[in-house]
């Protein structure tokens, strides 16, 4: 599903413009985005998290010229579901 189709989605739902849910779901976003910039974690109580995961630094290899070279730690954001969110598509997805 795209934004697009997120979009009309949700005006369809509830009546309001697309041109009004798009500007809501383009904040949303950024919303999201700048707080996990600021390192601030984002909890949806019965939806999920978006975090901020630290991977470590470790070796990695680059194939093409043979050699290893070390990746260092950084931080990526992700997304973890919460637990009936989980439970709700394990039951209802086949």
């Amino acid at each position: 599903m795209t934004k697009a189709e997120i979009v009309a989605a949700i005006a369809d739902k509830t009546g309001l413009e697309k041109n009004d849910v798009q500007k809501t779901v383009e904040n949303f976003m950024n919303v999201v985005k700048d707080s996990l910039m600021k390192d601030e974690n984002v909890y949806l109580r019965g939806f999920g998290s978006f975090i901020i995961k630290e991977r470590k630094e470790k070796t990695g290899r680059n194939i093409s010229k043979k050699e290893a070279i070390i990746i260092p730690a950084h931080k990526i954001p992700a997304f973890k579901p919460a637990k009936s969110f989980v439970s709700e598509i394990k039951e209802n997805v086949k």
